[in-house]
Parts: C-alpha cells; structure tokens; sequence
C-alpha cells in the first residue's frame, strides 16, 4: 500500500504482528529521514510497533532540501493558521491509510512531533473525532489557541517538552500549552529541560520511552 506522504519506515526489533503505530513528524525543513533517529533510538524497546516517519508534503519555501507542514515565510498568522489546517487535512488521511494498513484505531496511535510538527501533532490530538494513545510533542506550541478552542472534539491525553533556552519556538510556549490544555481539560504532562535549544534532546527522548513502555 502507497500512502500518500513518502514515508520512511522502521520496525520494533520483535515484530510477530503489529499491534501499534508511532507517527513522527519533523519540524520545518525536515524530513522523514531526519526524525527517524528518533524511531530507532526507540524501536528495540517497544515490541509489534511501525514507526511511520513521513515527509511534509510540501517542499520548504527557505529550504529546498526539506519539507514543510504549512509555510512560514509568510509572516501572517491568518495565512500561517490556513496553511496548517490544509495540513491537518492531508494528515488526517494519512493517519486513515496507516490505520487501514495495520488495521489499527486511532487508540494504537501515538502522535509525536518536534517543532512544527509537534503543532500539528496537538491540533491532530483534538480535532480527530477519535483520541489517539497519546501525543508527545517536543518544541512546540499551539498554532491558535482561539481557533483551535473552537474546534476540539476529542481529548488526547499529552507529553510535552520544551528546551529553556530555545531560540526558536519561545519557551513560554510550553506553558501556554499547558495552560490551554489544563483548561479543557485535557490531561497533559510537561517538562521544561534545563540548558537545552531547539533540539530534542537524550533526556526527553528517554523520559518520553518510559512514558509509551507505560502504556503502550
């Protein structure tokens, strides 16, 4: 089966039939290949799982050599929140071909993300009209609170982590997050690691293992 985003896929080391699946999309100018480390930093510890690492589906305007999930050379919110909604369309039915492939429900599903794809993974967490297992998002923040406010149908419980000295995604972004979720009531998780940028680092990856070994 061909889905409809180019995908890199990796397997858990013990695979006697797949029982989930762990979506990962990069963040702005990225690709598949690029968030897949983070597929096998995972994949000897977590059995009968796909991991699914694909491309945007569009070329990034400020880096042909990598993808996009919605254009940010556009500095305009309302263009910014249009392109990210065109987004969640495409990867609503990429999730539905991943489950359809795996004969999956959106319960096997994890949705994790760095950067911008963090954003989409939490717009995803509650706009689909079923949870998902969960989301893990690092770097990230909501695209538009008001928006997406009105629009929440599901309640997908969250992990999320962001660097204090990120230079990239504001770190207070992590606490807005928060803030807005807690609201809705939405049960999420957050960690603020000390000294780290815009990148993910050892120790997110690790708390975040131990947090899918837990439910998963």
């Amino acid at each position: 089966m061909e889905f409809i985003l180019n995908t890199k896929i990796i397997e858990s080391d013990k695979k006697n039939n797949i029982q989930s699946a762990i979506i990962l999309l990069h963040g702005y100018g990225g690709d598949g290949a690029d968030i897949s480390s983070i597929a096998y930093s995972w994949k000897r510890f977590i059995d009968n799982t796909a991991f699914l690492c694909p491309d945007g589906h569009e070329t990034c305007k400020l880096n042909a050599n990598g993808f996009q999930w919605f254009d940010l050379s556009i500095d305009d919110q309302k263009y910014v929140l249009d392109q990210s909604k065109k987004a969640e369309i495409i990867l609503i039915k990429y999730i539905e071909q991943v489950k359809k492939k795996y004969n999956l429900q959106n319960s096997q599903i994890i949705l994790s993300g760095f950067s911008q794809g963090c954003m989409m993974a939490i717009n995803l967490g509650l706009i689909c009209n079923q949870k998902f297992k969960c989301i893990i998002g690092f770097s990230g923040k909501i695209i538009d609170r008001k928006d997406l406010q009105d629009r929440i149908i599901s309640k997908t419980n969250m992990l999320l982590f962001h660097g204090d000295a990120d230079e990239v995604v504001a770190p207070s972004s992590l606490l807005e997050a928060k803030d807005f979720l807690e609201r809705n009531k939405i049960q999420v998780e957050t960690n603020m690691i000390n000294n780290c940028s815009h990148h993910i680092p050892v120790k997110a990856l690790s708390e975040a293992l131990e947090y899918i070994k837990k439910i998963i």
